[in-house]
């Protein structure tokens, strides 16, 4: 169970992030509007939240997912593999150190993306995509064998992210689209299909059995209520035109 979260509140710059989606320019003011919402779904859901400073340097800021990995035994500072964002993993050590005793740090020539990296109980998967190499992917997983977990490498040849594609809803069930669907790193689950025309609502996100899914995929919203998860519908679009998803805008622990 999650009792905490960190999220960042967009820049003005965010308009000027990392994309490959063609969804348009991102509304500023209504992404400001849907964060906060995300807050209150996060809250909702019993978390204590804390809200960071925007930080105008660095435009993809608010996706703080990627910046770090949090355990119950050690928080990873992670090293982002896009150039201009990996200046986002020192702005959050700060932070995590002064909520974790332990920290550790992926360093060069790894990389390493915490968007690619999905917890399962003690084990964790972890793709190995444009954003997170095979360096970084063994340095994360010897920290976590360190710390009594264990971990693997995922191939992956289409998603941004891991968690862009597949996503763990607990209780041995995932979410799964794309090229995940059939993975055999993944046949010991239980895998929901999620229907190619709402591929995005795979990143919904699971917190003290209660699933977040972004609004507007109705199809995947009848999924997870027909497993007997509650829901909570959260609007995203303005994220979703920057690459981005519901498990990217918070670290949860």
């Amino acid at each position: 169970m999650f009792t905490h979260a960190i999220t960042r509140p967009p820049a003005p710059s965010y308009v000027d992030g990392i994309t490959t989606a063609d969804l348009g320019r991102p509304d500023y003011a209504l992404a400001l509007q849907q964060h906060a919402a995300y807050v209150d779904a996060l809250r909702a859901c019993g978390l204590e939240v804390t809200v960071l400073e925007p930080a105008p340097a660095y435009p993809d800021s608010c996706f703080v997912e990627d910046s770090a990995l949090l355990t119950g035994k050690v928080a990873v500072v992670t090293r982002p593999g896009a150039d201009s964002r990996r200046e986002e993993a020192a702005l959050m050590e700060p932070v995590l150190a002064e909520r974790f005793a332990t920290l550790a740090r992926i360093v060069a020539p790894g990389t390493l993306d915490a968007g690619d990296v999905m917890m399962v109980g003690d084990f964790f998967y972890i793709g190995l995509s444009a954003r997170t190499n095979e360096a970084g992917a063994e340095q994360l997983i010897a920290i976590l064998k360190r710390h009594g977990y264990d971990g693997i490498a995922v191939p992956m040849a289409e998603m941004l992210h891991l968690k862009t594609g597949v996503n763990s809803l607990e209780h041995n069930r995932l979410l799964v689209t794309g090229e995940f669907v059939g993975a055999k790193v993944f046949e010991g689950f239980e895998c929901i299909e999620v229907p190619p025309e709402e591929a995005y609502a795979a990143n919904s996100l699971w917190i003290n059995e209660t699933v977040l899914v972004p609004a507007g995929f109705p199809k995947v919203l009848a999924q997870v209520k027909a497993l007997g998860y509650a829901t909570l519908e959260v609007a995203v679009s303005e994220f979703q035109k920057m690459d981005g998803g519901l498990s990217c805008l918070s670290l949860r622990y």
